[in-house]
């Protein structure tokens, strides 16, 4: 596919959730001809990646976190619920839901998503701007080569069913201005399986259509172990005790860790805490470090307790872990490089148990089955070492455990997910040919993800961008926790693919409709006439600030180009506002950069909540207001 020279092209590769809220977005954000090109290796996958898509996720499959967080947009919290009660097509439903009403607090399937995710796709595709359109692809990117016109991305289209992938016809390369990386999970072999990768009894990826279809025809007696003890363990658990397994259910664990049941009726807040200034002192070694963060994390929490006296105890140590994150980044700057990575290692599972919990639907039927007197679940502590088969045909897990050696036999084993996330041990295609070309680099401090800029641009061994080529997702766990401070899941959850989203779109429709040309000298020479926002209010800055944010946050077409036309009599009648000698041209499109970047970073501001973004923004007023 080449490009027809009339408008500029955007490929982005992946079209699970991280691309598709991106495509979502560019869709909106565009006020000039773009064509979006939304590839994608597996059909399945399409809206919903391993998380969601339906064959991997049956019916008892629920979203960790309550229904009312599950909005594709942090400007619209309830969205996902209004959908699900009042647009979802219910036909094929089981019982328990085809009824079922959605509720914020509440559990909500997974698989459900999917369609979710479509439909706000096909809405926002219907809803682009004249000349703005969508194009769904099928094809593995398995190379990328940057030009001076753009990128060129070498494409494999899928081989005809049934043939041999090396049987499928010739790569293509797709000739784009703009890439955006959306890959999601590298999964990785997980090495205390070697010896039974294709044994019937072990299952490698426990959201594929098979490893379901494993655990929905195994015997209800059978004796089954579960490599993890954590959200995705807690699914394939709740799946069979909720089809009336009675064999017993080890959790394997390295860490022993066990997530919480959020409370009802819980609440996403964020509570302004004082800064944890022992965590900035310098890094001596590891048990002083730890030392002084226990310190820190059991005062925070009481003060927590004792202040806010209304928070659920459940949830008190999610709010400090959210409260801190603002501060870590310094904190984090005074641990060496190899300590850092050893300590995200050993504590990464922690740490997402504190930030995280989970919804009572998922975790009341492990609560039950886990009773230490009758409890058909058993949670056994140690790194598994290895898993092999016995003469019976079943299978052995050895574990090391604390102190000694102890071992399982099971009639099914559930590999946990076993996700990637060092860039230089990716196997497939793309990443190899990436980094040789240098143009993706491992992140360096953590070893977590790519190397990118601060709107998630990739960047070389030297440090300067690798082109024009955005990361949305997991590629950017590294930068998230170095430069944000948000540790846990949050480096590859929703809550971050919504901003990454939001700030890659708007960044790639800016330099495809405002070129550079010195766009950001000019940038930084405004920000130095205008010395604060007070003065930029009286010029008129901020109301055009404020609608350039209702306009980003707008479905519909109508709507978005009145707004449209509203910003650009606002930038246009800034005559007092301070800028660089520039002529009206470019004085205009300078002003319209600087409140676009203002707008996204606003509309991605996580010192609130979605529900307080909304009322901070004025976004529940913007329909009422006249043209």
């Amino acid at each position: 596919m080449s490009r027809t020279g009339m408008r500029p092209r955007v490929l982005i590769v992946g079209a699970g959730l991280a691309g598709t809220a991106t495509a979502i977005r560019l869709l909106r954000f565009a006020r000039r001809p773009l064509e979006i090109v939304l590839l994608e290796r597996r059909s399945d996958y399409r809206s919903a990646g391993i998380a969601y898509h339906r064959d991997g996720n049956p019916w008892d499959h629920v979203f960790n976190i309550q229904a009312g967080r599950m909005s594709v947009f942090r400007e619209d919290v309830l969205d996902f619920i209004r959908w699900a009660n009042l647009e979802a097509d219910r036909t094929g439903w089981p019982a328990f839901w085809v009824d079922f009403e959605f509720v914020e607090q509440g559990p909500a399937p997974r698989r459900i998503f999917q369609d979710y995710l479509n439909d706000r796709l096909a809405e926002a595709a219907r809803e682009a701007c004249p000349g703005v359109v969508l194009v769904e692809a099928d094809g593995e990117a398995v190379d990328l080569e940057v030009l001076p016109s753009g990128v060129g991305v070498t494409v494999r289209q899928p081989a005809p069913n049934g043939a041999p992938a090396d049987r499928g016809p010739e790569p293509a390369v797709l000739l784009a201005d703009h890439v955006v990386l959306a890959t999601g999970l590298e999964l990785r072999e997980p090495p205390f399986a070697s010896e039974v990768l294709d044994h019937a009894r072990f299952i490698r990826d426990p959201y594929s259509a098979a490893g379901i279809r494993k655990l929905e025809s195994l015997p209800a007696e059978a004796d089954v172990a579960i490599v993890g003890s954590v959200l995705s363990a807690y699914d394939s658990a709740g799946l069979l005790l909720r089809q009336g397994h009675s064999g017993r259910i080890n959790l394997i664990s390295r860490t022993g860790t066990m997530f919480r049941t959020y409370p009802g009726g819980h609440e996403h807040e964020v509570l302004q805490l004082p800064c944890p200034k022992a965590l900035l002192e310098p890094y001596r070694n590891r048990g002083e470090f730890l030392a002084r963060v226990r310190a820190e994390w059991e005062k925070a929490c009481s003060a927590v307790v004792r202040d806010h006296p209304g928070i659920d105890r459940t949830v008190v140590a999610e709010r400090v872990a959210k409260a801190w994150e603002p501060h870590l980044p310094e904190a984090i700057e005074r641990i060496p490089s190899g300590e850092l990575r050893s300590l995200l290692d050993e504590f990464g599972t922690a740490i997402a148990a504190l930030r995280v919990g989970a919804v009572e639907y998922t975790m009341a039927v492990i609560e039950r089955a886990a009773h230490p007197a009758d409890g058909s679940v058993r949670l056994v502590v140690g790194k598994v070492e290895g898993i092999a088969p016995t003469e019976s045909g079943r299978l052995r897990v050895s574990i090391g455990a604390p102190g000694e050696k102890c071992a399982v036999e099971a009639d099914l084993v559930v590999s946990n997910v076993g996700r990637e996330s060092d860039y230089s041990r990716v196997g497939g295609p793309l990443w190899r040919n990436l980094l040789r070309r240098g143009i993706a680099v491992p992140h360096e401090r953590t070893g977590r993800g790519l190397e990118v800029d601060g709107h998630g641009v990739l960047l070389r061994a030297d440090g300067e961008p690798a082109g024009p080529v955005s990361t949305v997702g997991v590629l950017r766990e590294g930068d998230e926790i170095v430069r944000n401070g948000r540790t846990g899941a949050f480096t590859f959850n929703l809550a971050a693919i919504k901003n990454q989203s939001i700030a890659v779109a708007a960044r790639v429709v800016e330099q495809l409709e405002l070129p550079d040309g010195g766009l950001d000298r000019d940038i930084t020479q405004f920000h130095g006439h205008v010395s604060n926002m007070e003065e930029a209010a009286l010029a008129g800055f901020e109301e055009a600030v404020v609608l350039e944010v209702w306009r980003l946050a707008t479905r519909a077409l109508s709507e978005r180009e009145v707004l449209d036309s509203r910003v650009d009599a606002r930038i246009r009648s800034l005559s007092g506002l301070p800028a660089p000698l520039l002529d009206a041209s470019r004085r205009d499109r300078l002003i319209r950069a600087v409140v676009g970047r203002a707008a996204v970073e606003r509309l991605t501001d996580v010192s609130v909540t979605p529900r307080q973004l909304r009322r901070q923004l004025g976004l529940e007023n913007a329909d009422a207001l006249e043209d």
